[in-house]
């Protein structure tokens, strides 16, 4: 198989969507040269939005068994209760908000783990929401053509810096 393929774009986007969602960005950007922009959008935010559904399962089960460690990022139940029984229309379209712009969106994917938001309702808010950001994304790969090496040492630079920072926070609390 062809490591250019849509399929491996869409594998690579499911199992980052299913996990910590780091490389996004970069692979929407990298696939962009080899693909229509809107078959990136739609096959990708297909992939990732699973992927993110999958990830809300993992987190409902580990917020249901009560992991005495998922308690430091974990609302209580009745605060998030609260919120959306006064929003309950703005939980669907802010996750809808959030996939569609380049912030972290998981206090918002914890958030709906622990009031049980529907799985359903939970992908297609994320692939409504990746479609335009993910286009643009695409674009940007597809017009800039933003050589591989340089996607990749990004990568790279990006996830020592976050390494370096846990590094510094953990000499800091000891």
């Amino acid at each position: 198989m062809n490591a250019q393929s849509l399929w491996v774009l869409c594998a690579l986007l499911f199992a980052d969507g299913a996990t910590f969602s780091f490389a996004t960005t970069f692979l929407l950007i990298e696939y962009g040269k080899f693909h229509t922009p809107w078959q990136v959008a739609l096959a990708g935010g297909a992939a990732s939005a699973a992927g993110s559904a999958v990830q809300l399962l993992i987190l409902r089960y580990f917020i249901a068994t009560d992991r005495p460690w998922m308690r430091r990022f974990v609302p209580t139940r009745e605060r998030v209760a609260a919120t959306l029984a006064q929003y309950p229309s703005a939980s669907f379209l802010a996750l809808l908000l959030a996939r569609a712009t380049p912030l972290p969106d998981a206090p918002l994917k914890i958030v709906a783990a622990v009031v049980g938001y529907p799985v359903a309702l939970y992908f297609l808010a994320i692939l409504l929401g990746a479609l335009p950001y993910y286009y643009v994304l695409a674009l940007v790969g597809q017009k800039v053509r933003v050589p591989t090496w340089t996607v990749l040492a990004a990568v790279v630079v990006i996830g020592l810096g976050v390494l370096a920072d846990r590094w510094r926070r953990s000499r800091k609390a000891s």
